[in-house]
């Protein structure tokens, strides 16, 4: 496997915690080895076209632990965070910066409690393939939307959000919580969750609002 920062692309706010997760990488196996069982392999089956995963090796979603789940959770916040950032930048579109605006404040929040988590517990989240897939998968997703401008990428940035946040937590709920075996790893999938799902219904209205 790659020696290769696979967070390298993430920028902005979230560029110095995402290094921090990747530096203590190789200390992970260590303190958790607990595995998933083969459901996982349902997480990678999925095909998806706004900048999550496109594919993987189902082997590899079945050997995901609960530090690796921990670093696929915080990577997609990352991502999220990045787009919205983008966003920001690019949009003059009121309903579509609110939305950006909500992202960058949630899942800010979100990470920081993740590595409060990582401190208490004295683990550091495992880098993964679903992890750099998701990443890959966005670095292409930004680079064709700062091609777009005004409703163009207004849609496209709603449209993701709606498909994004649908395939996150439909992988929160039916993957990563019922297979998480640390209770406080579980406790914070579960809050994370209930962000989210509200998170879905926004881009819902975002993306009736932008069409």
């Amino acid at each position: 496997m790659s020696s290769r920062n696979p967070l390298a692309g993430l920028n902005g706010a979230n560029a110095q915690t995402a290094q921090y997760f990747y530096e203590r990488s190789f200390e992970w196996r260590k303190h958790m080895k607990r595995r998933i069982p083969a459901l996982l392999a349902v997480l990678l089956t999925v095909t998806v076209s706004f900048g999550g995963l496109a594919s993987a090796n189902a082997k590899d979603a079945t050997q995901l632990n609960d530090l690796e789940i921990a670093h696929v959770a915080y990577t997609a916040g990352v991502i999220d965070i990045r787009y919205a950032h983008l966003a920001m930048a690019l949009s003059q579109n009121e309903d579509v910066r609110k939305f950006a605006e909500t992202m960058l404040r949630d899942h800010t929040a979100v990470n920081v409690q993740a590595l409060a988590l990582v401190k208490k517990l004295n683990i550091t989240p495992q880098d993964n393939d679903v992890s750099r897939e998701l990443v890959k998968n966005s670095n292409a997703l930004v680079a064709e939307l700062r091609t777009l401008d005004g409703a163009a990428f207004d849609k496209r940035y709603a449209g993701n959000e709606l498909g994004y946040h649908r395939f996150v937590n439909g992988a929160l709920e039916k993957i990563f919580i019922p297979n998480a075996r640390n209770s406080d790893l579980k406790a914070l999938l579960k809050a994370g969750l209930k962000v989210f799902k509200v998170h879905q219904k926004h881009a819902e209205m975002m993306a009736k609002a932008v069409n």
